[in-house]
């Protein structure tokens, strides 16, 4: 008798470093649920690029979850704010979207506590990313201890594994290993702002993280760009 698989939910954007987090969960030997949102992002040709890749991963299931952002805005990614180009901001930049990780890994442990799943998977970077509070390590272990107290894991005294596996590597590390894993990177998308088809602008922060990262691997960019690109 097979012994079942371990069950995973894995945040899912549609983006390079969630597809690579869903290979890994697969290759570890999880079940991985998939947990998209649509929060009224203007990058939203992501929720299609992540429909394509948790079936090209074979994700036991696909759920995309509406939360409206939007309605408070804060961040040019939930409001008409312009997008600004790659490196023209100090600071934390104005596409951060004030507590989205906080948010979104909320829900993963509402979803993981039903699915009887301890593992969480989020494609969170410190090394390559955009200087956004919820992408580094500090945070990540503040909402392990979190997701433990405000569930039962506390009265049954166990944990939520938090799992973030790309979290010291470069761009370059993490297309190196999503390959490894069969990542079909051009079902991903990473712009912050595409136009109406869900071309790559080219020009914003994670363009240019994007099409580095693969530089430096020395990998063909699959990214479909603008004819207006850089």
């Amino acid at each position: 008798m097979d012994t079942p698989k371990k069950r995973a939910v894995v945040l899912l954007s549609g983006g390079l470093d969630s597809a690579t987090c869903l290979a890994i969960a697969r290759a570890e030997g999880f079940d991985c649920y998939a947990l998209s949102f649509d929060y009224r992002q203007r990058h939203h040709c992501e929720l299609d690029a992540a429909k394509k890749i948790a079936a090209s991963l074979q994700a036991a299931d696909h759920m995309v979850i509406d939360i409206d952002l939007r309605r408070w805005g804060g961040s040019a990614l939930t409001s008409d704010l312009p997008v600004p180009d790659a490196h023209s901001t100090d600071g934390i930049p104005v596409t951060y979207v004030p507590a989205r990780n906080l948010i979104f890994l909320s829900f993963a442990v509402g979803y993981a506590e039903v699915l009887e799943a301890r593992d969480i998977f989020i494609g969170v970077n410190s090394v390559d990313y955009s200087g956004y509070p919820d992408c580094r390590a500090a945070f990540i272990d503040s909402f392990r201890e979190t997701a433990r107290l405000g569930t039962k894991a506390c009265d049954e005294k166990w944990q939520f594994n938090i799992r973030t596996p790309l979290q010291t590597l470069s761009k370059a590390e993490i297309i190196r290993r999503g390959l490894a894993l069969g990542v079909d990177y051009s079902l991903t998308t990473s712009c912050y702002n595409p136009d109406e088809n869900g071309f790559s602008c080219g020009k914003c922060d994670s363009c240019a993280l994007r099409h580095a990262g693969f530089a430096e691997a020395g990998v063909a960019d699959p990214t479909r760009y603008r004819t207006d690109r850089p």
